[in-house]
């Protein structure tokens, strides 16, 4: 009782009171604090291109209101992009967590602590490889001239397979490598999450009898449930900023299923100059981001009892 009178007295105190105790505090974070200002806030004032038309041909960008907009949903491109941005991204999101918690659940199992270590060290080393590599080396495995993949399709008697230059297959694909290159590094956050489960649990119901499959649902799984939620809220927040992985691999045969919102924004506002209608474009997706993230952290507030972000 005493601590809590402590801490409500504290929270009754004067803002400058309180900012001049913790004035190191405060010192240490200014830096932070300026350079997210200028690098996050500052430029949000662009916001306003996506209500002009301007170019960089035009000296003074003319006010059109809500004209891009409707541009913009009236072109059946955009929706097209608007629908592969949310295809991709969420089958990518339920892939990513699949498959780290399960690639988690194998690691936890091993006990030999020298083989855990080399397991985990090949695993992570594909994140720090360059999309524009992994792109180079995936290109190659996959050419239906000389590549590995299609060498064994042959040796099998198959026709070879146009696999990046194939809308059926270029998803497939994307989603294999991204797992590829991002499944050893978001396994860590899993890995980390199972320290948190008590081996005493595990004892107690092995002994009632249950096997690794009932004790992995029952306790190992219910344990970083909160983990996985939080993972989730905040891949749900990027789920329509995808481009880099999009970009590298894409090419004009397969506009039709690869095109995504950032790929759009890119060709619309870099290549053709249009920069009021690429500014609307990043300006919906970034709507419908915020929008998602605040129904998911509310869906986080009814399920654990508190959001991640308030």
């Amino acid at each position: 009782m005493k601590g809590h009178k402590t801490v409500a007295a504290g929270k009754g105190k004067p803002l400058l009171t309180r900012m001049y105790k913790y004035r190191y505090m405060y010192a240490m974070y200014l830096p932070v604090f300026i350079v997210f200002v200028i690098f996050s806030y500052i430029p949000m004032v662009g916001i306003l291109i996506s209500f002009t038309k301007y170019t960089p041909f035009t000296k003074t960008p003319e006010w059109v209101g809500f004209e891009n907009f409707k541009t913009l949903f009236a072109s059946d491109i955009f929706w097209r992009a608007v629908k592969n941005t949310i295809l991709i991204s969420s089958v990518n999101i339920i892939l990513s967590i699949t498959t780290c918690v399960g690639l988690a659940l194998l690691i936890d199992e091993v006990k030999s602590v020298w083989f855990r270590k080399v397991v985990q060290s090949i695993l992570y080393i594909p994140h720090f490889i360059s999309w524009v590599v992994v792109a180079s080396i995936f290109t190659v495995l996959l050419s239906p001239q000389d590549g590995f993949i299609n060498g064994i399709l042959e040796y099998f008697g198959k026709d070879p397979v146009y696999f990046l230059a194939d809308n059926a297959w270029w998803r497939p694909c994307l989603w294999v490598i991204d797992r590829w290159k991002g499944i050893g590094w978001g396994t860590i956050i899993y890995i980390a999450a199972l320290t948190a489960v008590d081996p005493e649990m595990h004892e107690a119901a092995t002994i009632d009898g249950a096997n690794r499959i009932q004790r992995i649902r029952h306790i190992t799984l219910p344990t970083i449930a909160p983990t996985i939620l939080v993972v989730f809220i905040m891949d749900l927040a990027k789920i329509l900023n995808i481009f880099e992985s999009v970009w590298v691999l894409q090419n004009s045969a397969v506009l039709g299923a690869s095109d995504v919102i950032g790929t759009y924004v890119y060709r619309i506002g870099i290549t053709n100059a249009q920069y009021g209608l690429s500014a609307a474009a990043g300006l919906f997706k970034s709507v419908i981001s915020v929008t998602l993230v605040t129904i998911a952290n509310r869906a986080s507030r009814k399920i654990r009892g508190e959001g991640i972000l308030s």
